[in-house]
């Protein structure tokens, strides 16, 4: 089933991931606990499967702040597992973005990604191209570039050091060979997605 947006209001687990959302916003301590936004977010994945919601990549566009994230943890007989949710502390700030200038890559997925985090003086941003597969929600990435500022000046911009080259269009790669992110919910205020690694995310729109 396409959808454009997911509402707000329309299920308990949303009501709860929106809570944290607003809450994060407003840097009040009035949020859900993270077990609670760690089940919503669970809860949202598995809807998300069972009833076949499609996002458009369109709906991704624009900058978006994390707010709530679990990494995971290595178990017995090498298995993974989520490791315990947390929110992101004030004094960091980390921003990801998606853009598309043209209208015909957005139709076709394709545009940049950025990821950056601002810990006082310092901001660490890379960026690089981005191909997401609609029918999946998944928006593969590679990150190329790297830019480190301190104080406000650039120290650098340029290739991201030690990267080896890779060969061919980045379009026409294989996803198994990229980093991705599963998006299984997309509001107007917040986005949630699951890495390749296994951990879960929360982002919140920057206004």
């Amino acid at each position: 089933m396409t959808v454009e947006l997911a509402s707000t209001h329309s299920s308990p687990f949303i009501t709860v991931l929106n809570q944290a959302a607003i809450a994060f916003q407003a840097k009040t301590n009035a949020r859900p606990t993270a077990v609670t936004v760690v089940e919503a977010l669970l809860q949202a994945e598995k809807t998300a499967k069972r009833e076949h919601l499609i996002y458009p990549f369109e709906a991704l566009l624009g900058d978006w702040q994390l707010c709530f994230a679990t990494g995971t943890r290595k178990v017995r007989r090498g298995g993974i597992a989520l490791g315990n949710g947390f929110y992101v502390p004030k004094l960091a700030v980390a921003q990801i973005s998606f853009q598309s200038e043209v209208d015909a890559d957005v139709d076709l997925g394709r545009g940049t990604i950025g990821n950056q985090v601002e810990a006082g003086p310092v901001l660490l941003r890379f960026t690089g191209p981005a191909h997401y597969l609609g029918k999946k929600n998944l928006l593969a990435f590679d990150f190329t570039q790297l830019q480190l500022n301190v104080l406000g000046k650039t120290v650098y911009s340029g290739t991201v050091p030690r990267r080896k080259p890779k060969s061919g269009d980045f379009y026409s790669r294989s996803v198994a060979n990229l980093p991705f992110f599963a998006f299984f919910l997309v509001a107007p205020t917040f986005i949630a997605a699951r890495g390749r690694g296994g951990g879960l995310a929360l982002w919140v729109k920057m206004v």
